[in-house]
């Protein structure tokens, strides 16, 4: 084995991770004092407010939550009918609606600098779907969902570069994981791409390189919510985010999106995305991801029981 890496156990799996690194040196569990002390992670008080737990879960017990010091990601929000979206989503889950006949798919290239699990990077493509229980009007719920920038998705897939972020991922959360080659680059243009098992390009997309806005810690905060099924029962995944550094840009014309015939390329084409109404490139933020906790929305009523 590379000397550069060490096998580390986890759940019932052996995943190599990068010797000296933080998964290595804390496994899960770091002294945040010495990750402050790293020039890499930035500040840290954010996620001071998260005190670790060792929690149970399907592959035994874990640190949670995970947290990711230095992340950076785009984002395209694309158009898609409603009637596709339905198609490719379980019962009960349901699209919301953005506009008559149509909802929204979020693809969203990745790339984690520093994180308790390492540096890696990852795609994923997910339908906003309305909140589990919520009735009403889902213009109402879209308008909220943007003032308060949380939104519930289910994930269809979440490819990753590393062993461990795939093993983590299926066996800890059962989401669609698997390895591939993916490729982030914000500078002074916007590129990311994902290579196909055959090692051509899968997806790939360009935009100009956009204004950003600097905002303080804590001033510009988010959570969504991924709903998805663990061991058959419905849960809810919670990611809460601190951004540092973005832009975000409505019908953006500038931006060139191309599909190349691999797994996210035809996962796109049977949701029928097309229209990109808007672009979010985030620069520099944080990220708390929790574990996953049953969701009691969707279970069946309880019957009550007459006496007699």
């Amino acid at each position: 084995m590379d000397r550069r890496f060490v096998l580390v156990e986890f759940g019932a799996c052996q995943v190599p991770v990068p010797a000296g690194g933080y998964y290595d040196r804390f496994r899960m569990n770091p002294d945040l004092d010495e990750v402050e002390r790293d020039p890499a992670a930035g500040g840290i008080e954010f996620f001071r407010r998260f005190p670790k737990q060792q929690v149970a879960s399907r592959v035994g017990p874990v640190w949670a939550p995970n947290f990711y010091y230095r992340s950076s990601s785009v984002q395209l929000l694309l158009r898609a009918p409603l009637g596709q979206l339905r198609a490719m989503l379980p019962t009960p889950l349901e699209p919301l609606r953005a506009f008559p006949h149509a909802g929204l798919v979020a693809l969203t290239f990745f790339s984690y600098a520093v994180c308790d699990n390492d540096p890696y990077n990852e795609v994923s493509v997910a339908v906003v779907i309305r909140q589990p229980g919520r009735k009403g009007s889902p213009a109402m719920e879209l308008l909220e969902s943007l003032r308060r920038r949380s939104f519930f998705a289910h994930v269809l897939a979440l490819p990753v570069t590393t062993e461990i972020a795939r093993a983590r991922g299926v066996h800890g959360y059962q989401l669609p994981k698997w390895l591939a080659d993916i490729d982030v680059c914000i500078g002074n243009e916007v590129r990311a791409s994902i290579a196909a098992p055959d090692c051509t390009t899968d997806v790939a997309l360009s935009a100009p390189r956009p204004l950003w806005h600097d905002v303080p810690s804590q001033s510009r905060m988010g959570m969504n919510t991924m709903i998805h099924r663990v061991d058959g029962r419905w849960h809810q995944t919670i990611v809460q985010t601190n951004t540092l550094s973005f832009a975000q840009r409505l019908l953006p014309k500038d931006v060139t999106l191309s599909c190349h015939g691999g797994p996210i390329s035809e996962l796109l084409n049977g949701l029928g995305a097309s229209t990109i109404l808007r672009l979010d490139v985030v620069r520099d933020a944080q990220l708390v991801l929790n574990m996953p906790t049953p969701l009691t929305a969707f279970d069946p009523p309880m019957l009550s029981q007459s006496t007699t």
